[in-house]
């Protein structure tokens, strides 16, 4: 089956939500509380390949979806099986990519009982023994580092013996970074009998080369990268972090936005975003995993019935929420991840109609913002500050003192939940 029979089927067949996958109820629920109704055209060919258990090179760039698209399927085989061993080992170049996707496994595992743990380097001694422990005990998905893999692997007895999926993540990146020799050790220690599912943004030689060595007949696909809608208006304010809330309320009394999405970088600063927000007047509620399933339907019938005027959420809200009719997209922090930026502003201007999206970039984040510029090919204009909030930043994006702008999605120590994700439903 080749990749360009997916394409004629999907065509005929015409997959228009995640119901035709025939998910297993509980994750499709899940899918249904965070918003997932359309999958995005590399999750329509990349999932009836991984659901018929065959190998996959996908070349995909951020910002199409490729992170649900071998996630979901994945998880509905875990779901499906006895899982009770390590059944998947996902590795990735960085510990920030680790940290986006084990967060992105959380959302989507919610109702299901799978257990996930990123791997990476830093942390203390108590960072490494959960890590260790892990490994031993079998969480049923592991989000990897090659290098702090690898680590594990040399200080004792690690069985992969029961994996079934190896998932490589930006594997140009990895070879980029000097991690082929890694990769291969790792792979030594998997069992031959397993699927393998690699994603990359591009297919120079070399990744062609890693594919005929670990991949076997393996199908193809190609996805471009979707470029923000047409119809939405892109603006940025270059701004202190003290300025930011008063630059809000500005905003806001300049223009009648009934309808408002805020996005901000982590749990903790959404809802203290919320408490800021009603201090200053404006109606807002907070969308957060704290929250019961209940209260978070609530939130969210609302917003749609704009019943309420703005909802404050992490990334894992702008991957899942489709609510048309929403007039602006302020991003309180610049997204860690180019593609993050897309998805969040994809929120507005839907079904061909318009939207704003206002980013307010401080003076570490202009690295961030200025990726995003060269992903989308468009410089963003900058707006000027109100008088009354003084002077803004200049913005200098090469300087080096500015902060990478893969940076990590949410709070390092953000509290780990006990037991499955799965568990959490009362």
């Amino acid at each position: 089956m080749n990749f360009k029979y997916y394409i004629v089927r999907n065509l005929l067949f015409l997959i228009l939500t995640f119901d035709d996958f025939y998910f297993d109820p509980l994750l499709l629920d899940g899918l249904d509380a965070m918003g997932f109704s359309k999958p995005t055209p590399i999750q329509e060919m990349a999932i009836p390949i991984i659901l018929d258990n065959k190998d996959l090179i996908a070349c995909a760039q951020t910002g199409t979806g490729k992170t649900a698209a071998y996630v979901l399927p994945v998880l509905h085989k875990i779901v499906c099986s006895d899982h009770s061993h390590l059944n998947t080992l996902i590795l990735v170049p960085t510990r920030e990519l680790a940290q986006q996707i084990d967060q992105q496994l959380e959302g989507f595992s919610y109702y299901v009982p799978v257990s996930t743990i990123p791997i990476y380097g830093g942390g203390d001694g108590a960072t490494w023994d959960q890590q260790k422990k892990a490994l031993h005990t079998g969480a049923d998905v592991i989000v990897a580092t090659p290098g702090r893999l690898i680590s594990h692997l040399a200080s004792g007895d690690i069985k992969f013996d029961k994996l079934e999926h190896l998932i490589l993540d930006e594997a140009d990146r990895m070879l980029d970074m000097g991690f082929y020799d890694d990769i291969v050790r790792i792979i030594s220690y998997l069992p031959k009998d397993r699927q393998t599912l690699m994603f990359s943004a591009t297919m120079p030689p070399k990744i062609r080369t890693l594919a005929t060595k670990i991949l076997f007949k393996p199908e193809q696909i190609s996805i471009a990268l979707a470029k923000p809608a047409e119809g939405i208006l892109q603006q940025a304010y270059l701004t202190y972090d003290s300025q930011k809330l008063p630059l809000i309320s500005s905003i806001f009394t300049a223009h009648n936005y009934k309808t408002v999405i805020i996005f901000a970088g982590t749990k903790e600063k959404v809802k203290s975003l919320h408490f800021e927000l009603k201090r200053i007047g404006l109606k807002s509620k907070s969308f957060h995993s704290d929250l019961e399933q209940k209260e978070r339907e609530e939130i969210m019938n609302e917003f749609k019935n704009k019943k309420l005027q703005i909802i404050i959420g992490t990334d894992i809200l702008s991957r899942g929420i489709d609510v048309e009719g929403v007039d602006l997209v302020l991003n309180f922090d610049v997204p860690p991840d180019p593609e993050d930026y897309i998805h969040r502003i994809g929120r507005t201007a839907r079904a061909e109609t318009t939207g704003t999206a206002i980013t307010f970039i401080n003076e570490k984040d202009q690295r961030r913002f200025h990726a995003i510029e060269l992903l989308i090919g468009k410089t963003i204009d900058k707006l000027p500050l109100p008088d009354s909030l003084g002077e803004a930043p200049l913005y200098e994006p090469e300087r080096k003192s500015s902060r990478p702008f893969f940076k990590n999605k949410g709070s390092n120590d953000r509290p780990r939940p006990k037991g499955k994700p799965g568990q959490y439903r009362k």
